[in-house]
């Protein structure tokens, strides 16, 4: 039996199998705000009592927006054009039906509130065709040119006799101001990294004087509206993250392929004890290098609980054994990851619990005497979760090599 070949392949077999903690590169899209211009066409119509058709009028808007993240933004618009009303009634003396219409012109400044319903729910993807979302706002309608209602008063009080009151009993002329209010819904396609088309739905909320009629509550209108978004600069860019893969089920299966090695290697030095007695100072060595090279690492996982990033006392003495170790092998180093609980939350927040949590602890080590050249800090937010248990997910992992 060759000797030298054989201590080879323990060597080869002690190198192949030492086990660390292994990094992979990944990137991370990260959103950058951001404002936009848009232009929009399209129709409205004003609710009533007469026929549908007879209500649709022509609507236009311009905004500008601010999104100060990936959900969340702003914006301006200035939306009008042209709403109608109408009345449908027949003279019980005479029998004659009287069908009046009207409009007047409008422009409706509103500020909005605007939410990414395609992020929040699916997560933040910049290349993403098809993104909607929801909208709500407040502002005023600026009405004017109610000269059709006018007309129409007089040919309905010629029609019914009127002498005592107007029949339209909250005609307005020249110009009015309403308090408005308005809720929506988008659908944006993606055409380029900068612009974009889409697709909105409004219902405005206005009061009962607007279309000059008393109904006893208020008046609505409907836009639906097709237009174009362009976003200045850049929305996003990408950073890359060095992403720590926990190793504890990989340390296992190593450890018991290296247990059933060293199984065989006890055969087979027990062979070479009978034939070259000189060998066992060095097979003893090589062993004893190998069980050291194999050795886990020292760990200990600090658990927080749900929405904090604050050390519980339960888990100071953990603190307390790694800086001891530490201490004691003064050319150690400390990896702390932290992580978050997949099942609460969304991917934003829980990034920076995990961010948070690994901060903490490493403080919390520095503050115990431990200089910060010997810590590597890093999170994984809730993309990895070591634990099958959700709640023990909440954890920041110290592993000392």
């Amino acid at each position: 039996m060759n000797v030298k070949k054989f201590l080879l392949s323990c060597l080869t077999v002690a190198a192949a199998f030492s086990v660390n903690a292994q990094e992979t590169e990944k990137t991370e899209n990260v959103y950058v705000p951001n404002w936009y211009v848009q232009g929009q066409f399209g129709g409205q119509h004003t609710i009533g009592e007469i026929p549908f058709t007879d209500l649709n009028s022509l609507n236009a808007q311009i905004g500008v927006g601010y999104n100060f993240n990936e959900i969340w933004g702003t914006r301006l618009t200035i939306n009008g054009w042209k709403s109608k009303a109408g009345w449908e009634t027949t003279n019980k003396l005479t029998n004659h039906t009287l069908y009046e219409t009207w409009a007047w012109n409008y422009v409706s400044p509103m500020v909005d509130g605007t939410v990414d319903l395609a992020n929040w729910i699916l997560g933040y993807d910049p290349n993403r065709l098809v993104n909607f979302g929801v909208f709500a706002g407040i502002g005023a309608n600026i009405a004017f040119c109610n000269n059709g209602a006018d007309a129409a008063n007089k040919e309905i009080i010629a029609e019914y006799d009127f002498t005592k009151r107007d029949a339209l009993r909250y005609l307005w002329k020249g110009s009015k101001a309403f308090f408005t209010g308005r809720v929506g819904a988008n659908v944006d396609f993606r055409i380029t990294n900068n612009w974009a088309a889409g697709f909105e739905l409004q219902a405005n909320i206005i009061s009962d004087k607007y279309n000059s009629k008393r109904a006893g509550n208020a008046d609505w209108y409907m836009n639906a509206l097709i237009g174009v978004k362009y976003t200045f600069g850049k929305s996003n860019t990408t950073r890359v993250l060095p992403v720590v893969v926990p190793v504890d089920q990989l340390v296992t299966d190593k450890v018991k392929d290296v247990n059933n090695e060293i199984d065989g290697l006890k055969k087979r030095i027990a062979e070479l004890e009978e034939c070259c007695a000189e060998s066992k100072a060095v097979i003893a060595e090589a062993a004893e290098k190998a069980k050291k090279e194999l050795a886990e690492p020292f760990r200990r996982d600090i658990f927080f609980s749900i929405s904090s990033n604050t050390i519980q006392a339960s888990e100071l003495q953990k603190i307390k054994d790694v800086v001891e170790y530490m201490k004691k092998n003064p050319d150690s180093i400390v990896e702390v990851t932290g992580y978050a609980d997949r099942g609460t939350g969304n991917p934003t927040i829980n990034a920076k619990y995990a961010h948070n949590r690994a901060i903490t602890v490493m403080k919390a080590l520095v503050a115990e005497g431990i200089s910060s050249a010997r810590i590597k800090e890093s999170s994984m937010g809730d993309r990895v979760q070591p634990y099958a248990e959700p709640t023990l997910n909440r954890v920041a992992i110290c592993i000392v090599q």
